[in-house]
């Protein structure tokens, strides 16, 4: 035991920091603080699991503070070393927690919401892009999709926005399948040649314009911008990895359709047409949310530990209920003019008290 050297004191804070930062597992940070008082002190003076975050999610840099619940926080009374030494501790914890968020093994699922608005539709309500939550190309014998506007140059790109199920989602791949139009001669697929796909945050409040379709203009910060994909001209649900798993901050996620190949024979304009799209990933709420101050341009990450503890089952997949109510909503609307609509409507006159409700009916899940 005579022979043993303590690591940072032996190499240096400079060298000892140079091996720290090449740990590739944020667990190690959270070992490496908990060998001694020493080694703890170093670790979160230096911020090690903030740089860590920004290193691995270069989205993390846009969190300019972090804030803990209530009952986690300690007065901020005392010397203002004292109060710089909480708010250093505060910022480990959380930013370990949040990196272990992202590269916890945690199941992929669809993480839209609901749709926003799209840059044109050709024809509102049959083909808005309400119609790409829905996973087939055909609801009740009529066709399924979004159609942009036509346009004589196929060099004009379209967009599709999308809110997700929260401020803060982890997202790591996008799907999009092309419609192909089964109903026209020789069955044209309306696909783009390229995609790009931007997320981030709405600075302005949403309004609804008079076609019923929820716009918030041009008023997006977005934090990531994609690299272009080519798409291919098939009727099939095409992936798009994205480079690395992105931290989706603000929850709003945009589609950049760019370039179209397919005119329409009818009137010789092109268009771009999509049956389906899914975003894969995970929410970070309830434990980790977001609070953006669009004046300010300040993005404030809270770490709620307890929220896991209260929030039952049926709470944390509140924001699923809502897309439920929302696509039944939509289908409803779409079967008016059907001879299906009688049943339809018996069918959802049952469910009408529980789509007056934010909550889940007892007995969904």
């Amino acid at each position: 035991m005579e022979f043993c050297l303590d690591f940072v004191e032996w190499l240096g804070p400079d060298t000892a920091s140079s091996v720290l930062m090449l740990l590739e597992d944020p667990a190690d940070l959270v070992r490496a603080s908990a060998v001694s008082r020493s080694w703890r002190r170093f670790v979160i003076e230096n911020g090690f699991c903030k740089s860590f975050c920004t290193r691995i999610c270069s989205e993390a840099s846009n969190l300019r503070r972090v804030i803990e619940s209530s009952s986690m926080q300690t007065s901020e009374v005392g010397s203002s070393a004292g109060a710089e030494w909480r708010s250093l501790e505060r910022e480990h914890r959380v930013y370990s927690y949040l990196s272990h968020c992202m590269f916890s093994p945690v199941a992929k699922r669809d993480c839209i919401l609901e749709s926003i608005c799209a840059s044109s539709t050709d024809n509102i309500p049959d083909e808005g892009i309400e119609n790409t939550l829905e996973p087939r190309d055909r609801v009740d014998m009529r066709p399924s999709y979004w159609s942009s506007g036509g346009q004589k140059n196929p060099e004009v790109p379209e967009t599709l926005t999308y809110s997700l199920l929260s401020k803060l989602c982890v997202i790591s791949e996008i799907k999009i399948q092309p419609f192909e139009a089964y109903f026209q001669y020789d069955n044209p697929i309306y696909s783009a040649k390229f995609v790009r796909f931007r997320m981030g945050y709405c600075t302005l409040p949403s309004e609804t314009s008079d076609d019923g379709q929820i716009s918030a203009g041009d008023n997006y910060k977005w934090i990531y911008v994609s690299p272009e994909f080519p798409m291919l001209q098939e009727n099939a649900l095409q992936s798009f990895k994205l480079p690395c798993p992105v931290l989706c901050i603000g929850g709003i996620l945009q589609i950049e359709l760019l370039g179209r190949v397919q005119a329409q024979e009818m009137d010789g304009l092109y268009y771009i047409c999509v049956c389906h799209v899914e975003a894969l990933g995970y929410s970070l709420t309830p434990q980790l949310d977001v609070e953006i101050n669009t004046v300010g341009d300040e993005i404030i990450l809270k770490y709620l530990p307890e929220a896991a503890a209260c929030s039952s089952p049926g709470a944390q997949d509140s924001s699923s209920w809502h897309a439920l109510k929302e696509r039944i909503k939509h289908l409803q609307a779409r079967a008016r003019d059907g001879w299906h609509y009688p049943l339809i409507s018996t069918f959802l006159g049952a469910m009408e008290s529980d789509l007056e409700d934010d909550e889940p009916p007892l007995g969904y899940w």
